[in-house]
């Protein structure tokens, strides 16, 4: 057995030596062949070089795919990467910002007032409610105030959102007043109530948000600013100087709850009138400027609880 595995790797050790003699004897041949006889060599060899190149090509081409794939695969991340760095930005920007508030709701639901008394009809020759073509004027004031008022039927039942306005419609109401009153475009609560919603005024089974006042004058070319110098002297002589105030009530001689009203004159003896879109008799009487501050809503937000509005066109 010995033997016969001597004999073998002696075979394989000369058929080795006599190959390499062979390539040793071949390369020493072309080499002289390139330099007697070029020609020859080119022949000989332009098989081998071709199929060198070809394999130098697809090895090249192998590169270029497994790079290219590298690279879309690198891009690929890269845009994962990047994509959850913006998830997380976002993420980080939701958990650490402020939420807004949203909107203050008061609300301001058509009822009787909580208190009674404490006010006296004014005399007829200071105020009254006229028809003038067949729009009732409130007279006696800095100007006449066109009235209206929610709870009459041509509007009570009238939509404000999915609400009515004779319960909830008070902020369209004395809205309308107001515009109808220092401008020349005439709106009724139906024409206000619907622009209250258009704009996201409208808090459903509360009544209206209190942005309305602002937002109602500035549409309609009305200046209109918080009213914070709240004394009877300074309340008096805004009113007598030509400007409407939208009061926010609280609970007292107006309302149980919340409740707009528009302020609009003074009398000789120093009360105040006002324009009560739920109530023509208060809209009548004469009231005191302390009661009226004192019964302001608690509520500050949007400029309430008090504002005063003049036309732009006058300043």
């Amino acid at each position: 057995m010995k033997k016969s595995a001597s004999s073998s790797r002696t075979r394989r050790n000369l058929v080795l030596v006599t190959l390499l003699a062979v390539l040793c004897i071949g390369i020493v041949e072309l080499a002289a062949c390139s330099f007697y006889e070029p020609a020859l060599y080119e022949q000989v060899t332009a098989p081998i070089r071709r199929g060198a190149q070809a394999v130098i090509q697809a090895g090249a081409r192998t590169a270029s795919a497994l790079s290219q794939a590298s690279d879309q695969a690198h891009r690929q991340v890269s845009r994962h990467i990047a994509a959850a760095g913006v998830q997380a930005s976002l993420l980080w920007t939701r958990l650490t910002t402020p939420r807004e508030e949203p909107p203050e709701e008061v609300s301001q639901i058509a009822d009787g007032p909580a208190l009674a008394g404490d006010a006296s009809a004014a005399d007829p020759a200071v105020t009254e409610l006229d028809v003038i073509n067949g729009q009732e004027i409130l007279t006696g004031g800095t100007i006449p105030i066109v009235y209206y008022n929610q709870s009459s039927e041509t509007w009570a039942e009238q939509p404000y959102g999915t609400d009515d306005i004779g319960r909830y419609g008070c902020g369209p109401a004395a809205m309308a007043m107001v515009v109808s009153s220092l401008t020349d475009q005439n709106r009724d609560p139906l024409e206000m109530a619907q622009w209250a919603v258009s704009r996201g005024h409208w808090a459903k089974r509360s009544g209206s948000r209190l942005s309305i006042v602002m937002d109602a004058a500035a549409e309609f070319g009305l200046s209109a600013a918080p009213f914070s110098e709240r004394t009877p002297e300074a309340l008096l002589e805004a009113l007598l100087s030509g400007e409407l105030l939208v009061a926010l009530m609280g609970p007292g001689h107006f309302t149980k709850s919340g409740h707009f009203i528009v302020l609009r004159g003074v009398t000789l003896s120093g009360s105040v009138l006002v324009a009560d879109p739920n109530s023509s008799e208060r809209s009548l009487m004469e009231w005191a400027p302390e009661l009226i501050l004192e019964e302001l809503s608690s509520s500050t937000s949007d400029g309430a609880p008090l504002w005063i509005i003049s036309n732009a066109a006058d300043q």
